[in-house]
């Protein structure tokens, strides 16, 4: 056992007594981090404007600060970017972590001095809880890649600006940087397909231990490899492989293709991680879900998701929720957010623990004739479908079809195989049938002849990737949306 390895034990052994701890005080917790940020709230434009001084306690802040999305907060960041101080939290940020998403420009989220270390110690309480279950910290003294954005940084009003993973690129602890891939002037690269290039030009030789990155591009990664090593899976290529760590998407359509790529089973830690804050991690390989971070300096709150767009939703603290229940997750930080919609939808799996599965995102949904379709019902009925019809699916997105001629309308599935069914209809059947097991209204519409039964369109090899590459979004963090409510993208695939 070498050194790092060997330190990581005991290490691992404290934090994670400590995170084992804070499950019992959750909800003390989360009452405790209201209270003090509306300590320093009351020092900020924003809490003056919203008159936080007189707020005492949640029922007090419900009334006093509505939910908002981007566009509503972003009169408070303009001030911010035009040099104001005190504006949404005290003093100036430390960061502007820039992001497009699929619903929005850009958008610029704050990280104060007192938020970054919940970025930083999350992700490493992630890997020290897997150490301490599982008893493996081999790893720590081999090579880890993290597939992330370009930490080179901007700077807007003197703020140091840039990808979040290029944030907490600068934040990685000394002793982890000789042991980190690849090197800073090649993650500094912005076209993706040229850094994927120059990634595995250098790693493709070294004993690689840890690799972390979103599914879709950890697999176009593994592809590259493959292709370059004339068809050697990655664990021959790397054998000392133990752990890949992922957030972003739901791993479960990705899995069976990445462990084939693999050639055999690693360790899988999910992660949630955000601009807005590091929400939850997988603390357990023997238990669903994600243990809420509790205690890192958001508030958090949970709106029943069929309210989010209300003029006035049912918002719920923690001690509220209940198992089973889609609720959209809203955030109060000391990052400087306050009732913010972060746009992803989330339910309890567990309440004691406190863990949690992401379900979706608040706009990428399909209603086009009120089914109100969801991510995590399209990713279960695929998933079901594939376990009786074998199949491996490299990316998918799902749309509406309205307009048609001599037809019912129906929701378009466009799928991108790496081995299609032996037999596509019996496979869209399936498909059609476990989504409607999944969604009574979606059922409903079937059964009254309003739809009929979705459709699988097979496109051609690389049909994702050379839809990002078109939109300027390969690589990095950026993903292709599950669901759409019109045909942007369908027809962009087509």
């Amino acid at each position: 056992m070498k050194i790092k390895s060997f330190l990581a034990k005991p290490y691992a052994s404290v934090v994670h007594k400590r995170i084992q701890k804070s499950m019992q005080t959750a909800v003390a917790d989360q009452q405790h981090i209201l209270q003090q940020l509306l300590k320093q709230g009351v020092k900020t434009i924003f809490g003056a404007d919203h008159k936080l001084k007189d707020v005492k306690n949640y029922t007090e802040y419900n009334a006093a600060v509505p939910i908002r999305d981007y566009e509503a907060i972003s009169p408070y960041i303009e001030q911010i970017k035009e040099g104001k101080h005190n504006v949404l939290w005290k003093g100036k940020p430390l960061y502007f972590a820039k992001t497009s998403g699929t619903t929005s420009g850009v958008k610029y989220i704050p990280i104060s001095k007192d938020s970054i270390s919940n970025h930083i110690n999350t992700a490493r309480n992630a890997l020290l809880c897997y150490m301490a279950e599982s008893g493996n910290t081999a790893f720590a003294d081999g090579k880890m890649i993290f597939l992330s954005g370009s930490p080179t940084l901007e700077r807007i009003a003197g703020i140091p600006t840039g990808r979040l993973s290029g944030i907490v690129n600068h934040h990685v602890p000394g002793y982890l940087r000789k042991n980190q891939m690849p090197d800073y002037e090649t993650n500094c690269i912005e076209d993706w397909e040229t850094k994927l290039a120059r990634i595995v030009d250098q790693t493709i030789d070294q004993d690689m231990t840890l690799i972390s990155g979103i599914p879709p591009w950890m697999q176009m990664y593994f592809d590259w490899l493959i292709e370059r090593s004339d068809g050697k899976k990655v664990k021959e290529l790397f054998p000392n492989l133990q752990v890949l760590v992922h957030g972003g998407v739901n791993f479960e359509p990705y899995r069976q293709k990445l462990m084939d790529s693999l050639g055999q089973s690693v360790d899988a830690i999910e992660t949630f991680p955000a601009s807005e804050g590091f929400f939850a991690f997988q603390d357990t390989l023997d238990k669903e879900g994600l243990l809420l971070n509790t205690n890192s300096g958001i508030f958090f709150e949970f709106v029943p998701a069929q309210e989010i767009f209300h003029d006035n939703p049912t918002r719920l603290s923690l001690e509220e929720v209940t198992l089973n229940e889609n609720y959209a997750l809203i955030v109060n930080s000391n990052a400087g957010l306050w009732g913010y919609n972060i746009g992803d939808t989330v339910k309890f799996v567990s309440l004691d623990p406190y863990r949690i599965v992401v379900t979706g995102r608040t706009k990428h949904f399909i209603s086009a004739f009120g089914e109100h379709v969801i991510a995590e019902e399209v990713e279960h009925a695929l998933l079901q479908a594939t376990q009786k019809y074998p199949a491996r699916i490299v990316e998918f997105t799902v749309a509406p079809m309205i307009q048609t001629e001599d037809e019912l309308p129906f929701h378009e599935w466009l799928v991108e195989f790496e081995q299609a069914p032996d037999d596509l209809q019996a496979f869209s059947l399936e498909v059609n049938n476990q989504l409607r097991e999944k969604n009574i209204y979606y059922d409903d519409l079937i059964r009254g002849s309003i739809l009929q039964p979705l459709k699988i369109r097979p496109l051609r090899k690389n049909a994702f990737i050379d839809y990002m590459k078109s939109v300027g979004k390969l690589g990095g963090q950026n993903k292709t949306p599950r669901l759409s409510n019109d045909r942007k993208i369908a027809d962009a695939l087509s």
